[in-house]
């Protein structure tokens, strides 16, 4: 059983969201939140595998609160009403696993709780299409510093890493990584902690940025 804590100000809007999940027969909702420090409150009494997290709330905003939860074992699904949010640039940083927006068929949102639940990651298509936009473009605009990696540090990485690592850029879930390359989801997981941790970065959004950025990922060396 998947066990979510909802945090929405909007009353009626968490109410819509609880029920759409609790309609799930593989999802439990454990806590709602109205504001960031209930939010982090709930999680704390109830340990959950993730929260699903609006950006604006009073108190508190769903950043501030996801990035004091880095570091838990709760991941954090961040809920955005804009296909473009400064916010959602913080919750990059924060190493917030997943950005939805809040107009979700209701299927899809189930979806993104046991993906990000499986540990994938999970993006929103338009919000994938201006993350990447933001970083790569030459502006300063409102997002963080694009993710800097040193070739060697990309040099390092094995041949079946840079694999991965190249399906994680074309926004492939782990299970979907697995397949195509036929291996275990198990040890696809491994892979991608590894490539977070050599290319020292802080989520798989970074990682999906770093790979658009860098041609020739399939060109590592051999055997490895």
């Amino acid at each position: 059983m998947i066990r979510v804590v909802v945090a929405e100000d909007q009353w009626a809007v968490r109410s819509g969201l609880v029920m759409i999940l609790e309609g799930a027969p593989d999802i439990e909702v454990v806590a709602e939140a109205g504001d960031g420090e209930e939010a982090v409150a709930a999680v704390r009494r109830t340990g959950p595998d993730v929260v699903l997290m609006d950006v604006r709330m009073p108190r508190k905003d769903g950043i501030a609160a996801a990035r004091e939860l880095a570091g838990t074992s709760t991941d954090v699904l961040v809920l955005t009403t804009f296909d473009l949010d400064e916010y959602v640039f913080g919750a990059l940083r924060a190493g917030a696993a997943g950005f939805l927006l809040k107009n979700i068929e209701a299927d899809a949102l189930i979806e993104a709780v046991r993906v990000v639940a499986r540990g994938d990651g999970m993006i929103a298509p338009a919000v994938t299409r201006r993350l990447i936009a933001e970083f790569a473009g030459p502006g300063p605009g409102a997002a963080p510093e694009r993710p800097r990696v040193a070739p060697e540090a990309l040099a390092d990485l094995t041949a079946r890493e840079r694999e991965v690592l190249a399906c994680i850029g074309e926004g492939l879930s782990n299970r979907q990584i697995a397949r195509r390359l036929g291996i275990t989801e198990t040890t696809t997981k491994t892979h991608v902690s590894r490539i977070l941790t050599k290319l020292d970065l802080r989520s798989r959004v970074q990682a999906a940025i770093v790979a658009q950025e860098s041609p020739g990922l399939h060109g590592g060396p051999p055997g490895r």
